[in-house]
């Protein structure tokens, strides 16, 4: 577990809780009630400006046990939250594995909403099949990390390393620090991400994606408005993240799609797609509604503040010893 920089759940005792059938619940606002029309901007575009979370303990599959269940009705949600959290808790003392980690304290993992998966498309709530080349590839990864992963800084992961979480890990939700700062003017917008301090610039004058030879962490992104809904199209991410969890990259050829929908006051819905033909042998979508919170992005200093990786280096050099 990397040291990270302290959460908002150090210092807000307080959370207000937010029950929608499609949006986060316990998520921290002051502002009471919402917004029946979305505000907007000075020169008309609907404002999405703020600090947003995504936080939810709503799975990214859907569990097996509620494999033909796509929403719960506010009884089951209320059970099923309090069963997860207990189960999640780093409180948990002498029954987590390794070392440790934090405890709950820092963490801010919000809680379930009555989806039963963040994952909508298909409709069982499950990410499709790999495609045989797909496999092989994660397969062949994870040999690889069984046998060579603490050899050195370049074994780890993008996410040890405090580089990035890839796409479309740097826009799902987790265990903390998931927030998003939205800046806009009239021909940008700007995401900056908490987690890992990514910003994601994107233009929305209708220029073209650049050439596939120039290819980032995060892509390119190119923004546009189709009536309240700001569409983002990105593509060209580098081909050096292939793996799910809490980063999750799914190959060069992704091409994400993403939907910001401003629904009242203190609620926004989000909604993206994944293309990605030589991973998967279908696209997928997810669902994961944010909620704004008051305050501001906290510093996130990944990577000043990385002893893991050295001490794992350490560690296992002692081990061999």
């Amino acid at each position: 577990m990397l040291p990270r920089t302290a959460s908002r759940a150090g210092w807000l005792a307080v959370a207000a809780t937010v029950v929608l059938v499609a949006s986060p619940t316990a998520q921290r606002t002051s502002s009471a009630g919402q917004s029946p029309s979305a505000p907007r901007t000075p020169w008309g575009q609907p404002d999405l400006q703020g600090v947003w979370t995504n936080s939810t303990t709503t799975p990214l599959e859907r569990p097996a046990d509620l494999a033909d269940k796509a929403v719960l009705t506010e009884e089951e949600r209320r059970v099923r939250d309090a069963d997860v959290a207990a189960r999640s808790s780093f409180d948990r003392a002498g029954t987590l594995p390794g070392v440790g980690a934090y405890n709950e304290f820092w963490m801010e993992r919000g809680a379930l909403n009555h989806r039963t998966s963040l994952v909508i498309d298909p409709p069982d709530g499950k990410i499709p099949a790999m495609t045989a080349a797909g496999q092989a590839r994660a397969s062949a990864l994870a040999a690889d990390r069984k046998a060579h992963r603490d050899e050195s800084f370049e074994t780890l992961t993008a996410y040890d390393r405090c580089i990035s979480r890839s796409l479309p890990g740097a826009m799902l939700p987790g265990f903390y620090n998931h927030n998003y700062q939205i800046v806009q003017t009239r021909d940008y917008v700007v995401i900056l991400v908490e987690m890992i301090h990514d910003a994601r610039i994107v233009p929305l004058d209708g220029r073209p994606h650049v050439s596939g030879a120039i290819r980032s962490w995060l892509g390119d992104s190119r923004g546009r408005w189709e009536g309240d809904t700001l569409v983002i199209d990105t593509k060209n991410v580098n081909d050096k993240v292939f793996e799910r969890g809490v980063l999750f990259g799914v190959g060069g050829d992704l091409q994400l799609t993403e939907r910001f929908r401003r629904t009242g006051a203190n609620s926004m819905d989000y909604e993206f797609t994944v293309n990605a033909p030589s991973a998967f042998t279908r696209p997928w979508a997810v669902a994961a509604p944010m909620a704004k919170i008051d305050g501001s992005i906290y510093e996130y200093a990944c990577h000043e503040g990385n002893y893991s990786v050295p001490n794992i280096l350490k560690g296992a050099r002692a081990q061999e010893k």
